[in-house]
């Protein structure tokens, strides 16, 4: 196992686990290097007790600057998609399962850059957290990275996106992309198929809560 393997924010994560607690502590969290880049540790936002929670990649630029998770370009289209499938974001909690902007530099650009699966383990113990505090109904793994995090190891998001699974703590774990993922696609109509099929997914989610199904 090398150094990186070995490294956890484990030992961050205090005893005492509310979620103002937590937001504190993972400021002081040195369980990978990325702390050394980022402007600020950017914990989830959102109610207590919120029966949905979202799980992104990581804080981008505008995340890290604010100290907010999905205020972005993303997280406005989060939002947007959010209000068409008729749930109110204020009742969501979001997060990421990376606490830390990764990036590159270019001029005076700050570029996003995907967190390598070490990191995205090391800081796994401050998501298990939350979803351990919160305990929504249902989670939802927003891209390939989230879904690492949330354990879905056997699942791959291009083909059981729009599909729920079973979580062990939130009862339900439903896949989809992260809306990132929108912004990259060059062709309008295609991303506005896209869009339309992200929207669809977010309604699925509504309706599960609704019905209070549980996956098989």
């Amino acid at each position: 196992m090398s150094e990186e393997e070995k490294r956890s924010a484990a030992d961050y994560v205090p005893k005492q686990r509310t979620l103002p607690i937590m937001s504190k502590a993972v400021q002081s969290c040195r369980g990978c290097d990325l702390f050394k880049f980022a402007t600020q540790a950017v914990f989830g936002e959102g109610k207590a007790k919120a029966r949905i929670m979202m799980v992104g990649e990581q804080p981008g630029d505008q995340e890290d600057l604010q100290g907010r998770p999905f205020v972005g370009p993303a997280g406005r289209i989060l939002d947007k998609a959010l209000d068409e499938a008729g749930i109110d974001r204020s009742t969501v909690y979001v997060t990421n399962a990376v606490k830390h902007f990764k990036f590159e530099e270019r001029g005076k650009r700050r570029l996003h850059k995907k967190p390598r699966v070490g990191e995205v383990n090391a800081c796994r113990p401050w998501l298990d957290a939350e979803i351990e505090t919160v305990k929504p109904r249902i989670v939802v793994a927003l891209g390939a990275t989230a879904l690492l995090s949330l354990g879905g190891r056997a699942l791959h998001v291009l083909r059981d996106r729009g599909q729920f699974f079973p979580h062990p703590i939130a009862g339900a774990l439903m896949v989809t992309i992260h809306p990132s993922a929108l912004l990259r696609i060059p062709d309008h109509d295609q991303r506005e198929i896209e869009y339309k099929r992200f929207v669809d997914e977010l309604k699925q989610v509504k309706l599960r809560l609704e019905s209070g199904s549980r996956p098989a």
